[in-house]
């Protein structure tokens, strides 16, 4: 009696260590989605403004306009390489800072798209998003496989993009466009699942912040890139 006693108490304890790391788990991916989609509305509001506003139009033609478009890229290494020696606050000002100022690279899509094209593509974007990210998050199949292939498939679309900057070819933007999308497809499950393997419930608060601020930072820029290779292809331009 004492012996099944004891294995009931461990069957129960381990339970509720498991139930435990779940809830854990599960405040964690919340907290990583909250800040992916307040970032997405900062970014969403600051390109509105700033194209309604008429300001992107007024830096569109001055040199003003390559510092609004490389800042973010700056920021986003900043975070990626530096994160370890920030403080928690110090990182999450970097990323709000990083979303604002891709919505400021992001107002010229309100002068090319028409508002209706692209509140239609966000939605059919967020629908694609959010599928891929729950299978990341669901499926059993170990998707890390995928990741050299998802790389090399993003470098080759950054290297033809820059290309077709000066050869300004219909068709290959075309190409560029379903390549991106298939690659950022394949990314948002695959950093979904990346994202939660990182999650460890001993971590502290800082440790985990941090782990969120960057896991938000990665499903950010597969949304925002995947909705900009769809609004390429589907978004309807303005006369």
């Amino acid at each position: 009696m004492a012996f099944g006693s004891e294995n009931r108490w461990t069957t129960t304890q381990s339970f509720a260590s498991q139930a435990e790391m779940d809830m854990g788990l599960r405040r964690y991916m919340l907290r990583v989605y909250n800040y992916m989609g307040g970032a997405l509305a900062l970014t969403g509001i600051v390109a509105y403004f700033a194209a309604s506003s008429g300001f992107y139009a007024s830096i569109a033609n001055t040199p003003l306009v390559w510092v609004v478009m490389l800042a973010p890229v700056g920021l986003a290494l900043l975070l990626g390489f530096g994160i370890q020696k920030m403080s928690l606050g110090t990182a999450q000002a970097a990323f709000w800072a990083y979303a604002g100022l891709m919505g400021l690279s992001l107002a010229g899509i309100f002068m090319i798209y028409t508002g209706t094209s692209i509140a239609r593509v966000f939605f059919i974007t967020a629908g694609t998003f959010g599928a891929m990210s729950l299978y990341g998050y669901t499926t059993n199949r170990d998707l890390s496989g995928m990741g050299s292939f998802l790389m090399m498939g993003l470098i080759g679309v950054m290297i033809a993009g820059l290309v077709n900057m000066f050869l300004q070819s219909a068709m290959m933007q075309f190409v560029i466009s379903v390549v991106g999308v298939l690659v950022f497809v394949g990314l948002t499950a695959y950093d979904t699942q990346r994202i939660k393997e990182m999650y460890w419930e001993g971590d502290g608060d800082v440790i985990a912040g941090k782990k969120a601020v960057m896991g938000a930072l990665q499903l950010y820029l597969d949304f925002v890139n995947l909705f900009v290779m769809l609004l390429q292809l589907f978004g309807q331009r303005r006369d």
